[in-house]
């Protein structure tokens, strides 16, 4: 479900959603692309200990 909140109103995750869908990809994959990125981002604030902020609009 983080997912697919993410591909639709974090903007850099859903313009990764959108090259994928638009490369061909099924949705499906793409979903489990991004949440693969989520994970990796999680991960990453973890180990330095950041919180999330968004990026500059």
């Amino acid at each position: 479900m983080p997912a697919l909140v993410a591909a639709r109103f974090n903007p850099d995750l859903k313009a990764k959603y959108r090259q994928l869908i638009n490369a061909g990809k099924p949705a499906k994959l793409a979903i489990t692309a991004i949440m693969r990125k989520l994970v990796v981002i999680a991960n990453a604030l973890l180990k330095t200990d950041r919180l999330w902020t968004n990026s500059p609009a």
